[in-house]
């Protein structure tokens, strides 16, 4: 279905995105008073109880999961099959663990429940699970949504200004790098490479942030060594928040401890197909989705000119995953653009919020409804670098 943006009455489920209007009739940012105020107050408050179930929820099919591996997965005589039945295993895994992600996400944005200690506990244990240093991620997430769109202080997908200089590889008079540049193989080289290292180069190296978008700056060599969310002394992070990194630090750590004492029981192999092939899921849904919902040929971004909250937060795209994305992964693909807007608004009410909010945004709104991973292949490969509107000053379009 082509994309085409929402007029103002229609229902969410009729929105799918399309191009957006020139300046000349582009309507009038909205406020976010106006835009609060036209959500129902019970939408900002989060039930314990409710954010729990999901936890217990969540937690009751990946131990599920794992006792069938355990239990089934090693009675099979066939190698070929044993090792399909790991991956099927791995895959299934990894897309309720994504789940568990995601619930670590509310607890991050306070969203979980209206206790802020309890959050910070339940999202570090969540996340320390999945070996995410939940507060580092918190911090650099929280500046994510603070700046989103901004072209320098961003913290996630920032644009490229220019096209990537391509790279020469001459063997018998032939520019091989040239020739292969845009070939599906190539690309599909790429993506692979994007999804499976994109998460640990942003947490070693604060990839794909914005240049303005460190506590500090550093130069030379510690440009690349002190940026890693890892360090409690990062200039990604404030000098007040270097505790906050560290017990991070040891909730990976305590995560490392139980999965050595686990392989000493059930042997390193089994562990790390009942771990390391989830985590690798996981981490492509991560990328995949934060991907997909700040890249979209109608989306903009903006120089620091001609950025604002509201701008920035209507800047990404709600898209649909069907089963998978309304009922393992929380809605967050299906219902990102309202919690740009508003974070602490928990998932299960995200329906509600999106719906009060559509009069006031309006034709800001953009919705896309093709298929999520023919856009991860597609957007990839033809969303390329932003250059300057010269119909709008400010902003940042997608270079065609």
């Amino acid at each position: 279905m082509a994309p085409r943006q929402r007029a103002a009455k229609a229902t969410t489920a009729d929105v799918v995105a399309e191009k957006p209007r020139q300046a000349s009739s582009q309507p009038a940012f909205p406020d976010m008073k106006s835009i609060k105020d036209a959500i129902p107050a019970h939408c900002f408050q989060p039930s314990l109880v409710t954010s729990y179930y999901y936890v217990v929820r969540d937690f009751t099919m990946v131990a599920a999961l794992v006792w069938a591996a355990l239990t089934f997965i090693p009675t099979i005589s066939d190698p070929y099959l044993r090792f399909g039945a790991w991956m099927v295993y791995g895959f299934l895994q990894g897309l309720v663990c994504t789940g568990v992600w995601i619930l670590g996400h509310e607890c991050g944005h306070n969203a979980f429940s209206l206790h802020t200690t309890l959050n910070a506990v339940t999202g570090w244990v969540l996340h320390s699970f999945l070996l995410v240093p939940f507060f580092s991620w918190k911090f650099s997430h929280h500046r994510h949504h603070l700046y989103h769109g901004h072209m320098e202080k961003d913290m996630a997908f920032v644009p490229a200004t220019q096209p990537k200089a391509s790279r020469q590889a001459i063997a018998a008079g032939i520019d091989w790098a040239e020739l292969l540049e845009d070939t599906p193989i190539s690309q599909a080289v790429r993506l692979l490479t994007h999804q499976l290292f994109g998460w640990q180069a942003y947490l070693l190296f604060n990839a794909s942030s914005g240049v303005g978008s460190k506590q500090r700056e550093v130069s030379g060599i510690a440009s690349w060594l002190r940026v890693s969310h890892f360090e409690p002394t990062s200039v990604v992070f404030r000098e007040s928040e270097a505790i906050y990194i560290f017990l991070s630090d040891v909730g990976l750590a305590i995560m490392g401890t139980i999965l050595y004492f686990v392989a000493q029981k059930i042997g390193t192999s089994t562990t790390l197909l009942l771990y390391l092939v989830p985590y690798v899921w996981v981490h492509h849904w991560l990328v995949a989705i934060t991907y997909l919902h700040h890249n979209h040929e109608n989306v903009p971004h903006y120089t620091p000119e001609g950025w604002s909250y509201v701008k920035g937060a209507l800047a990404t795209v709600d898209r649909d995953f069907g089963f998978i994305g309304k009922h393992l992964f929380h809605g967050i693909i299906e219902k990102h653009v309202i919690h740009h807007l508003f974070p602490r608004i928990p998932f299960y009410k995200a329906d509600e919020a999106t719906e009060a909010v559509m009069p006031i945004i309006g034709e800001h709104y953009v919705r896309d409804e093709r298929s999520f991973l023919g856009q991860l292949w597609t957007v990839f490969g033809t969303l390329k670098y932003v250059e300057h509107d010269p119909t709008r000053p400010g902003v940042m379009r997608w270079a065609k």
